[in-house]
């Protein structure tokens, strides 16, 4: 088996496990105003902000990783 695959698996189901812990402990309404996008704000618990931002990184580092790579012929070809 690669150990990358399993480091990022292990990794994976540690981050899955925080959120868990995260949703049972921080259940407090947080208001997230961003006057551009939303108008009126928005109300949700603290966990799910912290999901939802988590989501949008990994999503931004994703497309930034892998993202415009040109196959192309090299200069010595």
């Amino acid at each position: 088996m690669n150990v990358k695959i399993l480091f990022k698996t292990l990794f994976l189901i540690l981050m899955l496990v925080l959120f868990v812990i995260m949703g049972m402990h921080n259940q407090a309404q947080v208001s997230l105003y961003l006057p551009p996008l939303i108008s009126d704000g928005l109300k949700q618990p603290a966990a799910i902000m912290y999901i939802g931002f988590f989501g949008l990184g990994l999503l931004t580092g994703t497309i930034l990783a892998y993202g415009g790579k040109a196959k192309g012929k090299s200069k010595g070809d």
